[in-house]
């Protein structure tokens, strides 16, 4: 099995796992699971990109910037 991005809930159960990062033309397909058994493909679009960035501010963009750094 690939390793990948895993998403927690609150309690620490696994909600889904990121396998790929995928272009396809002007969007990003992120393909994975949900709760360990359902597949799933999701779009991206640039609209959407641009709206997720309007809801970081500067605090929070410096954080996930360094977050890879983290353990």
């Amino acid at each position: 099995m690939s390793t990948g991005m895993k998403l927690y809930s609150p309690d620490s159960s696994e909600l889904m796992q990121i396998c790929t990062l995928e272009r396809d033309g002007d969007q990003l397909v992120i393909k994975g699971t949900a709760f360990g058994a359902m597949p799933i493909t999701a779009q991206l679009r640039a609209a959407e990109a641009r709206a997720g960035l309007r809801l970081l501010d500067w605090r929070t963009a410096l954080f996930l910037l360094t977050l890879i750094f983290r353990r």
